[in-house]
C-alpha cells in the first residue's frame, strides 16, 4: 500500500470519548510498547498524573511504581501480555532497536526486524481484543525523507529518500498500515530530533559545546528538524484527544535550523566563545570509534509539520532560541 495513501486526513476538533478518572486530565489507560527508552520516559512523566494506569510493554522486566506497571512481552506471541490491551484507551508503539550503532549486517537485521516484529504482533493483539484501544499512535522517523538542503519536506509534498535507513522507515510504515483494524483510529508520527534534558541528542551537543568542540559538523549546512520533549508529549496528547487526527503527521518544531546555526545558538547561550568544527573525515573516524554512523549527524533533515500548523497546534517551544534556553538551564 502506498505511503501517501495515509498522509492527509480531515480533523474533527471534537474530543473523543476518552474520559479520565475524576481529578485527572487524560485517558484512563495507556499502553506503551517499548516504553523503557527515552521517549517512553518523557511520556510517562507527562501522563503519570493525568491518567489512571500506564502499562509499559518491555522485553526486560521492570520495576513497577505508582500507577506505572511494567509487563514483559515478546514479538512471537501475544499470549499473556496481549490482555493488557483489552479496554485500553491508547496504544503507543515506540519499540525498536536503537539506530545509534554501526550499520553492519547484524545490526541492520535487528533494526528492521525489531520494528516490523513489534508492529505485527501488536496488530494481532489489537485484533484479538473484544474492546480494543480507541487509538494506536505509531512512532516512526522523519528520516524517511531525502537529504534536503534545498527545501522543506511536508506530509503532502515531501520526497521519500533512498538508502538503508529510509528503507527501514518505508517497511516499518507499510507494516503499520497493513494492520487492518476496524475499531481503532491510527496515527503515525514521523518524529524529528527530540531535544530533552536527560536523553536524545541534546546532551551530546551540550557536552561538545561545553568543552569547546561545538563547531559545525561537516559543512554545517545540513538542516536539523528538532522538537522539544515537552512538545513531543503534547503532540501525543493532542492525537489522543482529537478524534479527527488520523494518518501521517510530521512531528517537528516550526523552526528548523542548520547544524551551524543550532551549534552557534548553543555556544551563545553557554557563553562559550570557541567552537572547533569537525570536518566530515574526522566525524567518520569518531563514528568508527564510538560504533555509530555519521548519517545521524550529517544527513539534512529539513522537515516541517504542515498538518499540525494548519490545525493550529500550539507549540510550547516553537523557536530554537527559547528551546535551548530552557534546556541549558535545567542541565
Amino acid at each position: 500500500m502506498a505511503l501517501s495513501t495515509h498522509i492527509i486526513g480531515t480533523v474533527d476538533q471534537q474530543q473523543t470519548e476518552i474520559n479520565p478518572p475524576s481529578g485527572a486530565r487524560g485517558p484512563k489507560k495507556i499502553v506503551i510498547a517499548g516504553g523503557t527508552g527515552y521517549l517512553g520516559s518523557v511520556l510517562v512523566s507527562h501522563f503519570k498524573s493525568k491518567c489512571k494506569e500506564i502499562i509499559i510493554l518491555s522485553r526486560e522486566d521492570g520495576k513497577s511504581y505508582e500507577n506505572v506497571l511494567f509487563v514483559k512481552y515478546n514479538t512471537i506471541t501475544y499470549s499473556g501480555w496481549g490482555e493488557e490491551l483489552e479496554g485500553a484507551d491508547v496504544l503507543i508503539n515506540l519499540a525498536g532497536k536503537n539506530v545509534n550503532c554501526r550499520y553492519n549486517e547484524k545490526n541492520k537485521k535487528e533494526i528492521l526486524e525489531s520494528r516490523l516484529g513489534s508492529t505485527r504482533i501488536l496488530g494481532e493483539a489489537v485484533r484479538s481484543c473484544k474492546n480494543p484501544p480507541k487509538v494506536w499512535i505509531q512512532g516512526a522517523s522523519a528520516t524517511i525523507y531525502r537529504h534536503a538542503e534545498d527545501r522543506a519536506m511536508d506530509e503532502e509534498t515531501g520526497e521519500i529518500g533512498e538508502g538503508f535507513s529510509v528503507e527501514v522507515c518505508k517497511q516499518w510504515e507499510n507494516c503499520f498500515w497493513e494492520q487492518d483494524l476496524q475499531k481503532t483510529r491510527k496515527v503515525l508520527m514521523r518524529i524529528g530530533i527530540i531535544l530533552g534534558r536527560k536523553g536524545g541528542a541534546f546532551p551530546y551537543y551540550y557536552n561538545l559545546a561545553k568543552t569547546g568542540l561545538g563547531g559545525k559538523h561537516g559543512s554545517g549546512k545540513q538542516m536539523i528538524s528538532w522538537l522539544h520533549e515537552e512538545d513531543f508529549a503534547k503532540m501525543v496528547a493532542y492525537f489522543i484527544t482529537n478524534s479527527g487526527t488520523e494518518g501521517v503527521y510530521n512531528c517537528t518544531a516550526p523552526d528548523p535550523v542548520s547544524n551551524a546555526e543550532f551549534l552557534k545558538e548553543l555556544r551563545k547561550q553557554l557563553k562559550m566563545p570557541v567552537g572547533i568544527p569537525s570536518p566530515a573525515w574526522l566525524l567518520e573516524m569518531g563514528a568508527l570509534l564510538m560504533q555509530t554512523e555519521t548519517e545521524l549527524m550529517l544527513k539534512s533533515r529539513w522537515v516541517v509539520s504542515a498538518r499540525l500548523l494548519k490545525e493550529g497546534f500550539d507549540f510550547n517551544h516553537p523557536g530554537i532560541e527559547g528551546a535551548i534556553r530552557t534546556l541549558t538551564k535545567s542541565i
